[in-house]
């Protein structure tokens, strides 16, 4: 097992990205102001324009970082599964060590939703991820041969939006589970006849 580098053998532009990450998800894009980014980072300013140009572009690395951590976790469970159902249902199996885990404050995205204005960069990559949550329902829904797909996939993001939400604010970890039992439910209503 290999050690992390050390702070100092980090690059300017890691250590940026993991400040940013870590304060952006915990205290909201707008609320952290370059700043402190700077500061806890130890990074030199010249460094934050000279990597990311600015605070913009820094939102969009620490929501593509975000995006990508999702989309690993998620995947990691759904590639394991070969029959729609058990796709979709290791959707939520997916959330379960992510709602467990002491820093989950809730979904990137959600927060990022509420912050954003329209065609900012917020707005942007979180109209990016939408896509690939109801892209991610869409295909194993589709290939299940499910009755009305299209309101079965809604109702399947709703699911990972509630359990999001109810793990964040009621510090539940158990919310996977309960979305992954609802969405058991759901499946067994839309199954072909």
């Amino acid at each position: 097992m290999t050690s992390s580098p050390s702070p100092s053998r980090r690059s300017a532009r890691e250590r940026l990205l993991e400040t940013a990450d870590r304060l952006f998800y915990a205290e909201g894009i707008h609320t952290v102001g370059i700043d402190r980014i700077l500061e806890e980072s130890g990074v030199a300013k010249g460094s934050l324009y000279y990597n990311f140009g600015g605070k913009d572009d820094l939102v969009r690395a620490y929501l593509l970082r975000q995006h990508s951590g999702w989309v690993a976790a998620i995947t990691a469970r759904t590639a394991q599964q070969t029959e729609p159902r058990a796709k979709i249902l290791a959707v939520f199996d997916a959330l379960i060590p992510i709602f467990a885990s002491p820093t989950f404050v809730g979904c990137a995205f959600h927060h990022a939703a509420a912050e954003a204005h329209a065609g900012s960069t917020e707005d942007l990559a979180v109209k990016e991820f939408r896509t690939w949550l109801y892209e991610l329902f869409a295909a194993p829904v589709e290939q299940g041969g499910y009755d009305n797909p299209q309101r079965l996939v809604a109702q399947l993001v709703q699911l990972f939006d509630g359990a999001n939400m109810t793990a964040a604010a009621d510090h539940d970890p158990h919310a996977a589970g309960h979305a992954r039992a609802a969405a058991e439910v759901l499946l067994a209503a839309a199954s072909p006849s």
